[in-house]
């Protein structure tokens, strides 16, 4: 299992999905827009080794499919994320155990919990440089630029680090960081985020928000970072619970913060309550620039470093891109915490096109009247990711989920737009979403596309058509005999049918 990041590049290296790449290249639009074209093939991670301006590696794409994601895990198929799911769900409200073997799993559970513990390094590498004060210089650190319309240079794979001034609680989000001079940057949070309530608790306190920029971790910290579940555990144990073991973590050096100890880079500066300075615009998820923002200013007097240390980065835009492979392993973890909250819920999906919440696929066990509209529903309510979700299709059990064809199939056979679309106006909205009427108000809409049950409609359905089972077993036994063992029945060529794959 890969501890830190370097492990991880191995990994990647020995199982060839990388390539270190030695010819010079400018973290100015260059890096990204080689990274974005092996992204949208599914290319290897990318090892820079000779960037313009630094003397320092940058690596990119390191989770540009799923598959890679898994491997930071631990894991080989999507399908173990769920196993992981199943975890969190029963600490997320454990029932009392019925049986024996329910006693045993929340044992283990427990167990896992305190495997999960965080220890202590006081001999960290990420402090094998030490630079303080006047000498630091954040252009050192070789952030790119990813669009031309971009304002600057940014941090974005970074662990921002902050505490609760009155009980001392962590908080470790992932959130854009804007170059503003070379010791500061502005940081891009929503308000709902553990950093900015730590920092409207300071400005109530009248102190100064301490905070540490983690560079080049772990990526099984990353994905633990990133997971919004309202779960009552720390990130550094939720971190332990992904990866099996506790997270080593360092003290910092001139603040009361506690970071991963083989952490690549660690910067250290507080945020004077009510100091802001524009942010933006920015390449953002939904395919455009966002907007300015005013936000809070960062200054920066302690960078850290390992010796010879590689920058990790990443972008934003218009899938596939990172932060949507990483939203796909989410989906598998969510899975089970979702049928815990609705029962009735088989399986869920969040396309990557759909910029990985703006559209999700709901499979259902339907029993009874009305069940795809409340399912829907509760899936809005469920978890706080979902607020933003505008489209839910709801499909009957035997509907594969992840393919669209399947989907495309269930509503246009099933969905009367008078009876099975419902839209709710004006509810609370993602501000960076153009679409909308308002800037952070907008509309949901969804979408029964189940096979309809009394009183849902007066008329019988029709009976779907079914191969004869007794035939279909007899050329089952004879298809090499017609010749056709050739023919691979599995991987269907979707051009065949008038799509355009290239």
């Amino acid at each position: 299992m890969a501890r830190d990041l370097r492990g991880f590049i191995e990994i990647l290296e020995s199982k060839g999905q990388l390539r270190r790449i030695s010819a010079l290249v400018d973290p100015e639009l260059e890096i990204a827009e080689i990274s974005n074209r092996l992204l949208q093939a599914g290319g290897p991670g990318l090892l820079f080794e000779n960037v313009k301006g630094s003397p320092f590696a940058v690596a990119v794409n390191l989770m540009g499919t799923v598959e890679r994601i898994c491997w930071s895990m631990n894991m080989e198929a999507p399908e173990e994320l769920e196993t992981l799911g199943s975890k969190l769900a029963m600490l997320q409200q454990p029932k009392p155990p019925k049986k024996i073997k329910q006693a045993v799993d929340f044992g283990k559970v427990l167990f896992d919990v305190l495997k999960a513990k965080p220890g202590r390094d006081f001999f960290p590498s990420c402090q094998q440089i030490v630079i303080e004060g006047e000498d630091v210089d954040l252009n050192q650190v070789p952030m790119i630029r990813p669009y031309v319309g971009d304002a600057g240079k940014i941090i974005t794979l970074g662990l921002v680090i902050t505490k609760d001034v009155e009980t001392g609680t962590p908080n470790v989000g992932v959130y854009r960081l804007q170059l503003q001079s070379k010791n500061t940057m502005t940081v891009h949070w929503l308000s709902v985020r553990g950093g900015a309530r730590h920092l409207r608790k300071a400005a109530e306190a009248g102190k100064k928000l301490e905070i540490a920029i983690a560079l080049g971790v772990d990526p099984m910290i990353i994905m633990a970072a990133a997971t919004p579940i309202p779960v009552d555990l720390s990130e550094w144990l939720f971190a332990g619970l992904y990866g099996g073991s506790g997270v080593k973590l360092a003290k910092c050096k001139t603040v009361d913060l506690e970071v991963p100890a083989d952490s690549e880079f660690v910067l250290e500066g507080t945020i004077t309550p009510g100091e802001m300075l524009p942010d933006g615009p920015f390449g953002d998820h939904m395919g455009y620039y966002g907007g300015v923002e005013d936000s809070p200013l960062v200054r920066f007097h302690c960078m850290t470093h390992r010796k010879d240390p590689i920058y990790l980065t990443t972008f934003s835009g218009r899938p596939p891109k990172e932060e949507a492979m990483m939203a796909i392993a989410l989906n598998r973890i969510y899975t089970p915490i979702l049928r815990q909250q609705v029962s009735e819920i088989v399986d869920f999906f969040l396309p990557m096109e759909a910029l990985s919440y703006k559209a999700a696929i709901i499979s259902i066990d339907k029993a009874y009247p009305g069940q795809a509209r409340r399912a829907a529903l509760a899936f809005w309510s469920a978890l706080p990711q979902f607020t933003y979700t505008k489209f839910v299709i709801v499909v009957d059990k035997d509907i594969n989920i992840r393919d669209p064809r399947q989907v495309v199939w269930a509503i246009s056979s099933k969905v009367d737009p008078s009876r099975d679309v419902f839209i709710l106006p004006d509810t609370p909205f993602d501000t960076l979403d153009f679409a909308s009427e308002k800037i952070g108000l907008g509309g949901r809409m969804g979408i029964d596309a189940t096979t309809k049950i009394p009183p849902e409609t007066d008329h019988e359905w029709g009976k779907p058509l079914e191969s004869d089972g007794d035939v279909a077993d007899m050329v089952d036994r004879r298809w090499q005999e017609y010749g056709l063992g050739d023919i691979d029945l599995v991987e269907v060529d979707a051009n065949l049918f008038g799509y355009d794959l290239k």
